[in-house]
């Protein structure tokens, strides 16, 4: 055998390149999906305007024009959502209304998530009497009504934390605020601690963890570094559709007169400033009904596509 063929035969065959799809397929899955991609350039519009739009768009949310005072303006060029009756650029408040009704959202949906998440995790892991006492905890708060609740602690908080933090406060940490982020924090995570006690339940079962057993490996680090991690997907989902959830509810406290006080203003207060006038100036009420209603909708349609994504075997 020539040197030419003995080196043939013994060349070992390239191996062929994967595409990005083969290496990231929850990211190919996702992008298949036109309604997913609508919902997320949706919410990234909504972030960078919320981030960057009153930094370009500079009229005072605040702070009226006083020859406009009393008497609210259709949508024109050089206000295209607006004015109230106090002389308050519409656009300019519902920009203002975006960063403290999305705050309220991550800010309540990283609370349910560490309370929810823990208990959870600590139920399904340890197991036993433990289980059966969190389980019942969280069986007996689901029967008390959740709106009753938020009120409750809200009306409670409120006052606290008026006494005790001080006055120059940022806009999006307020006495108020602070209490809705805390009140919708320890209100909302009972969903999420049955799923992640459904979760690592499941997860404990699988022939890794006895593996990891046999190994001698540690009982949190077993947790920490091989069942959690598996356990991130449906909970990634679940916090992606909490978010929408506390916005609302954030919506319906301040239209009964229960968020941020004037004149600072979140979309659910200017939906119920908005509603005294729907009869002579219903186009105050539309723009931030519209956000409310457009920002809820790409959200659960992005959680919608990001569950699918996910966990393929999931999909109908």
């Amino acid at each position: 055998m020539s040197s030419a063929s003995l080196q043939a035969a013994t060349e070992v065959p390239a191996m062929p390149r994967k595409s990005w799809r083969q290496h990231y397929p929850a990211v190919a899955r996702f992008m298949r999906s036109t309604v997913s991609i609508v919902a997320l350039v949706l919410l990234l519009l909504i972030i960078l305007a919320t981030t960057f739009g009153p930094l370009i768009w500079t009229k005072s949310p605040i702070e009226g024009d006083l020859s406009l005072l009393g008497d609210p303006q259709p949508p024109s060029w050089a206000h295209p959502a607006g004015v109230d009756n106090g002389g308050r650029d519409m656009l300019a408040r519902l920009l203002l209304g975006a960063r403290i009704s999305l705050a309220v959202g991550f800010v309540s949906m990283m609370i349910n998530m560490v309370i929810g998440v823990g208990i959870g995790t600590i139920a399904g892991w340890v197991g036993g009497w433990v289980d059966v006492i969190l389980m019942r905890i969280v069986d007996a708060l689901y029967s008390i009504p959740l709106l009753l609740v938020v009120i409750i602690l809200q009306l409670f908080l409120k006052p606290v934390l008026e006494s005790v933090l001080p006055a120059d406060m940022p806009m999006i940490l307020t006495p108020e605020l602070i209490s809705i982020y805390i009140a919708l924090g320890l209100t909302n995570w009972l969903t999420m601690a049955r799923l992640a006690r459904s979760e690592v339940i499941n997860q404990s079962q699988r022939d890794y963890v006895s593996a990891c057993h046999a190994l001698g490996i540690g009982q949190v680090r077993i947790l920490l570094r091989h069942v959690l991690p598996n356990c991130a997907p449906p909970l990634l989902v679940a916090a992606t559709l909490a978010i929408p959830e506390a916005i609302f509810i954030e919506a319906f406290l301040a239209f009964i007169g229960l968020g941020v006080s004037h004149p600072v203003a979140s979309w659910g207060s200017l939906a119920n400033a908005a509603a005294r006038l729907l009869s002579s100036d219903p186009y105050l009420l539309l723009f931030p009904a519209l956000a409310i209603s457009i920002t809820m909708l790409s959200f659960n349609l992005f959680g919608d596509g990001l569950r699918d994504a996910l966990d393929p075997s999931g999909r109908r």
